[in-house]
């Protein structure tokens, strides 16, 4: 019996460690090679611009506004370039694609990050209407689908990568509104991605954060929007939930992680590691909670659903 537990715990720490070794491999020449990313005016986007600009990569950053294009720049070495793209845009994206077909040349694209997004509208779904959410899916899920497939061609070129930022919300969804809906939409097309590119060479790893504190997260304008989407409700569903309830989705922010960093580095592994992951876990509660709450059954999501979100005012005065 002893020795059957030690050979187990022997033959784990050796697979522990091969896949230590594993992991930590990484590709060359990254000096050659071009990443492209979406949405780095801030946050992940912008950190990882800089990160890999570090690391010698040639990173073509894409940003919404001149302004963000032109901070960055500022911050970063002169091999980083940037432009101006709008994923919900078909000639925005026309362009950024003969730009960087220009930058490229016949060495193709060796990363597309698909980072750009947006959170809000997000609230109850009784709050919401379907222009809101088409607003959140058109740059989430759409877009993501348009950028990748207009550069593909030259991501088969350098036998590249595509990333693609999903959340924990893609696996558990947490409020209403198109934000759950385009993360689990973004899931499912890296999926069937990754399947359809993988003779072609083409890896595609899926970024899953946990609740971070990014300019999706800002609090002012989710409080600005839950007040515009309570000023929108007729009265009778004002008076089911009562103000106080559109707070909620407030209070959460408070307890939206800082490190951007824990996304941005699981980026660059997928990005660099000769076997890039599948997914990635980023950040303490997507691994500890969301995740493992994600594969339990639906009636204990439920149940924890409740705690964080109380019940209407209504539901609370008929109980």
């Amino acid at each position: 019996m002893y020795l059957f537990i030690f050979c187990a715990l022997l033959l784990a720490a050796v697979l522990a460690i091969g896949w230590y070794i594993r992991d930590s491999l990484k590709v060359d020449d990254f000096n050659q090679k071009h990443v492209l990313i979406t949405g780095c005016d801030s946050g992940f986007g912008n950190l990882l611009a800089k990160q890999l600009d570090r690391r010698g990569f040639a990173v073509i950053a894409a940003c919404l506004t001149e302004k963000g294009a032109s901070d960055l720049a500022s911050a970063a070495s002169p091999r980083l370039k940037t432009l101006l793209l709008n994923v919900t845009d078909s000639e925005s994206i026309k362009r950024a694609v003969e730009f960087v077909s220009a930058e490229v040349g016949e060495r193709g694209l060796w990363g597309l990050v698909n980072n750009a997004g947006r959170s809000i509208p997000v609230g109850p779904t009784e709050w919401i209407q379907v222009e809101d959410v088409t607003k959140v899916l058109d740059v989430n899920l759409i877009g993501v689908i348009d950028v990748t497939l207009r550069f593909l061609p030259l991501l088969r070129k350098a036998r590249g990568r595509v990333v693609n930022v999903a959340s924990i919300l893609g696996r558990f969804s947490l409020g209403g509104g198109g934000y759950c809906l385009s993360k689990w939409g973004v899931e499912a097309f890296s999926d069937s991605l990754r399947r359809d590119m993988y003779y072609f060479g083409i890896k595609v790893g899926i970024i899953e954060p946990g609740l971070f504190k990014t300019a999706l997260t800002r609090v002012d304008l989710i409080e600005d929007d839950q007040k515009r989407l309570w000023d929108h409700l007729p009265q009778d569903v004002k008076d089911s939930y009562g103000p106080d309830d559109k707070n909620v989705y407030i209070k959460l922010c408070v307890a939206l992680l800082s490190d951007l960093s824990k996304v941005t580095n699981c980026m660059q592994h997928a990005l660099t590691a000769r076997y890039p992951r599948t997914r990635y876990a980023a950040g303490w509660d997507a691994k500890l909670l969301w995740i493992p709450l994600s594969y339990l059954p639906s009636f204990i999501q439920d149940f924890f659903h409740r705690l964080i979100f109380p019940a209407p005012k209504m539901k609370r005065c008929v109980e």
